[in-house]
């Protein structure tokens, strides 16, 4: 297929190889499109949740709206209001730049866009200015305004603050980008970091829950409750619970900056409106002569529910409001001068059911928000009678996805919340230092506002989001309503391609959940089919709790426009008035707002027929509405027809059968539905969808197991894993990224066996592994478990020859002491001093190493000196000497390349240094392999080729594997692949390897027999080989066949670790542990009881004795004490000789203090010895030298410590 049609880029791909057109791309990239745009929609819920932020009318704005307007008072005698002047503030808008050069570097005038490729190799961050102009007046004058820099924020590549925004394929190789640039990352100081998807509660959805630990809140609390996720227009979140009291009675529950508050729920439902008792009455149960008067469970709770809050003796909506705002004026933080009814009227804006009303708050809304607090007391009453099911937090039908660009707006909403609220603070003692001379009026006040008041608050804000982007930790005095505080980061590696695209599709529970006992919440469940991929999760602890979309799975990043559906609801019948009983009336609910009511036959009528209006593209109704319509049932969910259109929902393209056409599917009204899997399987008169293809259930990465069907489903899993650590190709603009590690295969090859989504996502720019000729044969013995015999000749023509580029930064700023900015440091030779000859081979006149430069342990890279300032400005050394620095890895490198890192002010020297090292990685002993269907192993040997068997055409196998390997993991996917491999091969074709295509009719192994057959080879792949030692035919015909292998990133020589004797901790005298500190392996108390049980005490003792912590000690064979040992210090008991002198042991001379007695000076002198102190001592000679575990003298001082005495037999 042409590589452009009609002047266009073609973005149609299929299975075949398309090796000119590909080549074609690659040399010239596109000037208009890219060609795999599905490549770019897998992150564009990323980049287009972060352009909502900074859009006009954006989340931002949104945000600075909830803010809205902070005031506080000075406290003059003179002014209008008693409490003193008042000074109004808020925070017009804000501005976020592109990434740019800053004003004080003159040496750059011509281009001064800073761009990604930039930051990776400086190391330093992709960030843009906030600034924000901030409004303030005194009194009731006119507003002042100001702009404020407020730090530089990181910005999201390719997003609307990126300069590779527009970039075609072209513009951004020439800005030393890929040609498939995705975007959806941050650059923080040179690492690239992403935010990753969360799993939260479905947005304002009442949902039914029964928890135990609502119990904890109180004496008559049960464990029912109502909750809901309200979620404000700039994405902003506040839950409301309703708990059921065992008295029947109701009580509202919020969290406000981290605390608990309860509150009756008839107080908050007469705060929103001007009601009566019976009003509610008739909301809850429904109006009389309807069935919901006959459920008496309901009517008596209802009644209760009213008597119990006469207590209060509050009447109408403005006395409920103020008892409100009295109770919680402090915990709101709101201004001095509002009354206490204002303060409710806040109260109720901030706090209740924010998605109906969040700001300027209309009496409408309030009406919104009282019906839909009737309605979740309704559902709760259901609950607890028996009437609906809970619902499962688990399921994917009650959750949404809380998107990286969303949750850095809130943090970054939150930030100026804070901010504001400083700037109360620093004027305070602004006012504190004048003596109170200045009052607001004050002339000079609004002069210095901007400069020295604000000036005093921490305007840093870019500084705490790029803090928040290098750790993924949360500092938040709300908490953002979220169950966790760590782990929102993570850092996007490019160990290849498959992880780096893995990175954008990943969504996580939560690391809260990561800490449950239970394994409910990582089930697999149903609800999940088509939205999250049942087979690409790890195994081990993120099982289940870290999973991947679907690939055909979509978010939305903004509302679709729904004004129209009231009208036409109406339409349709829909009804205000309502009963309790379900099976009289059924709620009409859109985005949590309660639009009417209907009969449970006629709720069927309206979903069927929007559904087919939205797929019409009539009647204004939007495709990408989701439609929840839940039936009446006995005990089931909760009925009613509940329409979401906003943000942060999945959606998934299906086929709608009346009209042959794309709907589109959301995860809360899928279970509800007749979708059916394959045309085959359409049911007529009950399945309403179809799906594209079976495969739309599977991830990008799940998709490219080859035959996935035919193995059993751990193995699946396990390639998934095993293809995000293969060393394949990260990407092709290589020479501008300075990972810390980067892995590289040199000989990538296309797959002969692949889905047609392979050419889709261009994996072939990318490539994974290598085609290997692989014979299922037991040839060796060097095949047991699971390790595989590589051809010698094979490895010698490349066969998964690999490459390791490390980075290091040499930074001599770090030497700075106490943090002052002034260089005492240069790279270079100090000049005047000594430069020898071996120097200068390996270092260049700048002291830096050569590029190329082959280097070992210990070998110089860079020199510098110490330099002082001297008093024209120049810098001089004054020591003439030169210190180096030096390559500590223990692997042979080659310096790829040498960067020189300047300041982005551009006026300081060069003080820190970026060296690439290549090292190079043939296959070893010990390296480990994998086909594409989790069957991993390692190298046991590279066989000489002419001993390798042969068969009857000279084929020789590059891998052999043992056939044990098959018969418990049931991969028969591999087989299968290898027969494709072969016939592939043979014809020159690109075989299609998609799960679900073939059937008990139609098999797999009929389709590649045939194709083999007409190659003239055996129709199962067996073929009959010759011993390539004996030259005789082996007795059975052998399975060989062509197999993908992925050279993966774990290799022997990362991982070996051998010592004898070398570092020890001080403490203990045992060896440290760790590989990159030269520690040992513990040999712990099971492995000592193997030694023991084989008998080997030679091997223990050195072990544990010898190459551990073997020490030389005195002790006292009379007391048996290593303590009571004193180093003697005369000079005439030396002279004695005998067993104590040094020249016997080589270990000086020592004496027992406890057995011996203080000298009353008429002792021979020849007796008499003198310790450390100057005292002279007689007797306790019958010492000598031991050797034992330093750990054991260590036992003996703590066991002393605590006045246990531990005495030792010594024989002779």
């Amino acid at each position: 297929m042409a590589a452009i049609a009609n002047g266009e880029t073609s973005t149609q791909w299929t299975t075949i190889f398309d090796t000119v057109r590909r080549e074609n791309l690659f040399r010239n990239p596109p000037r208009d499109k890219t060609a795999y745009p599905a490549l770019q929609g897998a992150v564009q819920p990323h980049i287009e949740s972060f352009n909502a932020i900074l859009d006009q009318g954006g989340l931002l704005d949104l945000g600075l709206r909830d803010i809205g307007t902070r005031a506080f008072f000075d406290g003059a005698g003179n002014a209008p209001n008693p409490r003193g002047n008042k000074l109004s503030y808020r925070i017009k808008e804000c501005f976020v730049e592109t990434p740019r050069i800053p004003p004080t570097n003159k040496f750059s005038t011509r281009n001064r866009e800073i761009y990604p490729a930039e930051c990776r190799e400086r190391h330093a961050t992709y960030r843009g200015k906030l600034r924000a102009r901030i409004e303030f007046r005194v009194n009731d004058r006119e507003w002042k305004e100001a702009v404020r820099d407020l730090g530089q924020i990181p910005i999201m590549l390719k997003s609307k603050r990126c300069h590779l925004e527009k970039c075609s394929p072209y513009e951004l190789v020439q800005n030393k980008e890929e040609s498939e640039e995705l975007g959806g990352y941050f650059i923080v100081n040179g690492i690239e970091k992403l935010i990753r998807m969360l799993i939260v509660s479905r947005r304002n959805y009442p949902m039914a829950i029964i928890r135990s630990s609502f119990t904890n809140r109180g004496r008559t609390y049960s464990h029912f409750g109502v909750s809901i996720r309200s979620v404000r227009p700039d994405q902003t979140s506040q839950t409301n619970v309703l708990h059921y009291l065992s008295d029947g009675n109701v009580t509202f529950r919020f969290s406000w900056r981290k605390n608990e508050y309860l509150v009756p729920v008839m107080m908050v439902l007469k705060a929103l409106v001007e009601t009566n008792d019976r009003e509610v009455f008739e909301g809850l149960v429904g109006l009389v002569g309807s069935k919901g008067v006959e459920n008496t469970f309901l009517t008596d709770r209802v009644e209760l529910l009213l008597r119990t809050y006469k207590v209060y003796a509050l009447h109408g909506k403005s006395q409920t409001r103020a008892y409100l705002g009295e109770k919680f004026r402090v915990v709101m933080g709101v201004t001095e001068d509002l009354t206490d009814e204002q303060v409710g009227t806040e109260f109720l804006r901030k706090v209740v059911l924010v998605h109906l009303g969040a700001y300027n708050v209309t009496e409408s809304q309030d009406n919104d928000k009282f019906r839909m607090l009737l309605f979740m007391i309704r559902k709760l009453y259901a609950l607890v009678a028996g009437d609906c099911a809970v619902d499962n937090p688990d399921a994917v039908q009650n959750q949404e996805v809380l998107l990286g660009g969303f949750l850095y707006g809130m943090i970054l909403k939150e930030r100026l919340d804070d901010w504001l609220a400083s700037v109360r603070i620093a004027t305070r003692e602004y006012l504190r230092k004048s003596n109170d001379t200045i009052k607001f009026t004050s002339p000079n006040f609004l002069k210095d506002l901007p400069t020295k008041v604000l000036g005093r608050t921490n305007e840093n804000i870019g500084g705490a989001l790029e803090y928040f982007m290098s750790t993924g930790n949360l500092v938040s005095p709300s908490g953002l309503d979220l169950q966790q505080t760590t782990g929102f980061t993570v850092v996007a590696e490019k160990i290849n391609f498959y992880r780096f695209i893995s990175h954008f599709r990943m969504v996580h529970r939560g690391s809260f959940f990561a800490q449950l006992k239970t394994t409910t919440v990582r089930k697999l469940l149903p609800e999940s089919w088509g939205f999250l991929c049942p087979v690409h999760t790890p195994d081990g602890s993120p099982c289940g709790l870290l999973n991947h979309l679907a690939h055909k799975c979509k978010i939305t990043t903004n509302p679709v426009d729904t004004s129209i559906l009231p009208s036409l609801l109406v339409q349709l019948g829909v009804t205000s008035s309502s009963s309790s009983s379900l099976s009289e009336s059924t709620v009409i609910m859109l985005d949590g707002r309660i639009l009417g009511w209907s009969t449970p036959k006629q709720s069927r009528i309206i979903a069927d027929t929007l559904r087919y209006w939205k797929v019409e593209g009539s009647h204004n109704v939007p495709l990408e509405l989701e439609i929840g319509h839940i039936p009446c049932s006995n005990g089931g969910q909760y009925p009613g027809i509940y329409l979401f259109s906003q943000q942060a929902r999945m959606i998934r393209p299906v086929k709608y059968l009346p009209l042959k056409k794309e709907d589109y599917v959301g995860p809360f009204e899928q279970p509800f539905m007749s979708i059916a899997c394959t045309e085959p399987e359409i049911v007529s008169g009950e399945s309403t969808h179809v799906e594209h293809d079976p495969t739309n259930i599977l991830s990008i990465l799940a998709n490219m197991t080859p035959f996935s069907d035919f193995n059993q489903s751990p193995r699946n899993m396990y390639q998934c894993q095993m293809g995000k650590q293969a060393m394949g190709t990260p990407g092709t603009s290589l020479r501008y990224r300075t990972d810390n590690k980067a892995y590289r295969l040199q000989t990538g090859q296309t797959p002969i066996v692949r889905p047609p989504l392979y050419n889709e996502y261009g994996l072939d720019n990318f490539p994974n592994g290598m085609n290997a000729v692989v014979a299922v044969i037991s040839y060796t013995g060097y095949d047991m478990d699971d390790a595989m015999i590589i051809n010698k000749s094979a490895h010698e023509r490349g066969f998964g020859h690999g490459t390791i580029y490390k980075t290091k930064i040499i930074d001599l700023d770090e030497k700075r002491r106490g943090g002052s900015k002034a260089v005492n440091r240069l790279f270079g030779f100090a000049p005047g001093g000594l430069i020898k000859a071996e120097w200068r081979n390996r270092l260049d006149d700048d002291g830096l190493p050569y590029v190329g430069m082959m280097v070992n342990e210990g070998d110089i890279i860079a020199a510098s000196h110490k330099v002082s300032l001297s008093e024209d400005g120049t810098f001089v050394s004054r020591d003439g000497n030169t210190e180096f620095h030096k390559y500590k890895e223990s692997e042979t490198g080659f310096v790829e390349e040498v960067r020189i890192l300047g300041s982005e002010s551009g006026s300081e020297p060069c003080q820190s240094i970026s060296i690439k090292f290549r090292i190079p990685r043939s296959p070893v002993i010990g390296d480990k392999f994998s086909s594409r269907h989790g069957q991993k192993g390692v190298c046991s040997q590279k066989w000489p080729a002419v001993d390798m068997p042969f068969s009857e055409s000279g084929i020789q196998p590059d891998v052999i594997i043992n056939p044990h390997a098959f018969p418990s993991r049931m991969t028969i996917g591999m087989f299968v692949e290898s027969l494709a491999g072969k016939a592939g091969a043979l014809h020159g074709l690109a075989q299609d390897s998609t799960p679900f295509r073939f059937d008990e009719e139609y098999t797999a192994v009929d389709y590649f027999g045939h194709q083999l057959m007409k190659a003239g080879y055996n129709y199962h792949g067996n073929e009959p080989m010759y011993s390539g030692i004996t030259g005789e035919e082996l007795h059975a015909d052998i399975y060989i066949g062509v197999v993908y292998y992925q050279r993966l990133r774990h290799m022997v020589n990362d991982k070996f670790q051998v010592r004898t004797t070398g570092p020890v901790t001080a403490l203990t005298g045992q060896p440290i542990k760790g590989r990159k500190a030269g520690g040992g392996i513990r040999v712990g108390e099971m492995e000592r009881d193997s030694l023991l049980a084989h008998g080997t005490a030679f091997l223990l003792q050195d072990r544990l004795m010898n190459c551990s912590d073997y020490t030389k000690s005195w002790i006292c064979r009379q007391c048996g004490s290593f303590l009571a040992t004193t180093p003697v210090a005369s000079d005439a008991a030396t002279r004695r000789g005998g067993r104590f002198a040094s020249s016997t042991t080589g270990f000086g001379m020592a004496r027992c203090r406890r057995c011996a007695t203080k000298a009353t000076g008429f002792e021979a002198k020849g007796e008499m010895w003198e310790d450390g102190d100057g005292e002279r001592w007689v007797g306790g000679e019958d010492t000598t030298v031991v050797a034992v575990p330093g750990v054991l003298k260590y036992l003996d001082v703590e066991l002393a410590a605590m006045g246990i005495k531990m005495k030792f037999n010594v024989e002779p």
